[in-house]
């Protein structure tokens, strides 16, 4: 979970990720609130844009909310199940929608692609900073 919620260090390893701030951080007992800046950088064009990361580690979840940006709406959500013997299992789920309908419909077409990019992206860096096994 450690990993999904470092936001700030997601241009090291994340495909097309230019830039990534937090603008500000909530601590809650249970809760963190983040709201974080992302910028996508592809071939020319480079979008911005801003989201609300809610971390409920009581939950083993991660729900990130589209504020701000090129989308008419962006939601995802990381759930995190552990393992017997250490690890966990990931489910992942993405929706979004760009403002943009020529943009959108070229998102459309490499989606797939840029989704398993990232998703072993995030299974190296885990295998680098944890030494966990990549697919497994």
């Amino acid at each position: 979970m450690d990993l999904v919620v470092d936001v700030g260090r997601y241009p090291e390893f994340l495909p097309w990720c230019v830039g990534a701030r937090i603008r500000s951080r909530d601590q809650g007992s249970s809760v963190e609130i983040l709201t974080a800046d992302l910028s996508i950088g592809y071939r020319g064009i480079r979008e911005s844009f801003t989201s609300r990361v809610r971390v409920d580690r009581s939950r083993n979840r991660v729900d990130v909310d589209y504020l701000d940006g090129p989308f008419r709406r962006l939601h995802n959500a990381w759930i995190f199940e552990a393992r017997d013997g250490g690890g966990c299992v990931i489910d992942f789920f993405i929706d979004f929608e760009l403002r943009n309908r020529l943009l959108g419909l070229a998102a459309e077409q490499v989606f797939g692609l840029a989704l398993q990019r990232m998703i072993e992206a995030f299974e190296k860096r885990a295998h680098e900073l944890y030494k966990v096994p990549v697919g497994k």
